[in-house]
């Protein structure tokens, strides 16, 4: 079996619409076994990608999905906790944008395309939130949709999210600490 095929049956395994909520926990559950296995399974992958030696996965739909979700998704695992969850943000909007510039996206099932989405949702950009929403709302998941709205809220109000900026070493600013306080503050 290839990377790029262990890393999206790892991640995807039977995703589909009918499917996607057995998987949810797998995703976004802060899970310490998951995020081990992660790092077992996909560290070497990982460092691959951080370093552009698997530049060749951007030539495919599938391919760039692996390469957002070991740019984007799995450091957030793999470094749960620390800035280096958040250091590869960038080079992930990139990706996604080049993504949407090739109309990759545009036959991938709904979760792939839901991953392909996601670095936008993760900056601290407002366009790229506002963009986020839209692609978001062509999925038809309300559930996705209100995280989305949720999301872009938070930066259009604060302009960063502030349950980052212990882990980023920003100084929160009074109303922050306040926002913070409320459940579902942070993600």
């Amino acid at each position: 079996m290839s990377d790029l095929n262990h890393l999206l049956e790892f991640w995807f395994t039977s995703a589909n619409p009918k499917d996607m909520a057995s998987h949810r926990d797998v995703w976004w559950k802060k899970d310490v076994n998951i995020d081990q296995a992660i790092r077992d399974q996909f560290g070497q992958l990982f460092k691959q990608a951080s370093e552009g030696k698997l530049e060749n996965w951007k030539e495919t739909p599938l391919g760039c999905v692996g390469l957002v979700l070991l740019l984007d998704q799995f450091p957030r695992n793999m470094f749960r906790n620390d800035a280096q969850a958040f250091a590869y943000d960038q080079d992930a909007r990139k990706l996604t944008r080049h993504v949407l510039a090739q109309g990759f996206d545009k036959n991938l099932p709904l979760a792939p395309k839901l991953f392909l989405y996601l670095p936008l949702e993760h900056s601290e950009d407002l366009t790229d939130q506002n963009d986020c929403v839209a692609l978001i709302k062509t999925l038809n998941d309300e559930d996705y949709l209100d995280f989305a709205i949720k999301h872009r809220d938070i930066i259009a109000k604060f302009g960063r999210f502030p349950h980052r900026n212990d882990i980023l070493g920003r100084q929160s600013t009074p109303e922050e600490i306040e926002f913070l306080k409320q459940p579902g503050s942070s993600f």
